[in-house]
């Protein structure tokens, strides 16, 4: 039985491998390391499930308590900036990293390696597809500082469509004569960086963050 968990825990170790080195090659906050740990671990507690089910009635007792943690873990790795979050990929990387050692520490090896398989192909070939559907429609936070005496909000407005954005939300506040702005802009990439450099260029922009 020896034998049979250590192929488990070295099976676990190649799908975090896998996995993790995707991330790390992108730079991601949960890299290699982190990735190959979270599967090892994930499938010792699986094991030690199993092993202790026969002193108690619930062997999934233990790895419930995993799926717990894991979400924990992957809340870290999550951050958000205005209406816009980061580290959601990353966060569900560990998520599946986990649950694909719990799989191979339960001994499924068939359906376990077929879902690293198919969570490579997302990660790796969907990729490119995805940054083509980016660049068409990416959406971008404009937060703008402007002087009522040199533009309207209307203007602004008008800005972003003549340049073929779209503003899907916008808030605004106002202190003496100088408002404060945050649009929320769809459109593609190449209208996203025109639209920086003229706002750059613009004299009516006292500050501007993106």
């Amino acid at each position: 039985m020896t034998s049979e968990y250590l192929l488990r825990l070295g099976l676990a170790a190649v799908v975090g491998i896998a996995i993790g080195a995707e991330r790390e090659f992108r730079d991601k906050a949960a890299g290699l390391r982190t990735i190959i740990l979270i599967s090892i671990g994930a499938c010792l507690f699986t094991i030690y499930g199993a092993e202790l089910s026969r002193e108690t009635t619930d062997p999934t007792r233990i790895p419930a308590g995993v799926v717990s943690g894991v979400g924990f873990l992957g809340a870290g790795v999550i951050f958000r900036r205005g209406r816009q979050s980061t580290g959601i990929t990353t966060a569900a990387s560990i998520w599946t990293a986990a649950a694909l050692g719990m799989g191979i520490g339960g001994g499924l090896y068939a359906v376990s390696l077929a879902a690293a398989g198919a969570v490579l192909i997302v990660l790796w070939v969907l990729l490119p597809v995805e940054r083509v559907i980016d660049n068409v429609q990416e959406v971008k936070i404009y937060e703008l500082k402007t002087n009522l005496d040199t533009i309207t909000i209307g203007e602004i407005h008008g800005v972003f469509s003549e340049a073929g954005l779209k503003v899907v939300n916008c808030t605004h506040g106002k202190q003496d004569r100088v408002l404060d702005s945050e649009f929320e802009v769809l459109g593609s990439h190449e209208q996203h960086s025109r639209m920086v450099h003229e706002l750059v260029e613009a004299s009516w922009v006292s500050a501007l963050k993106t």
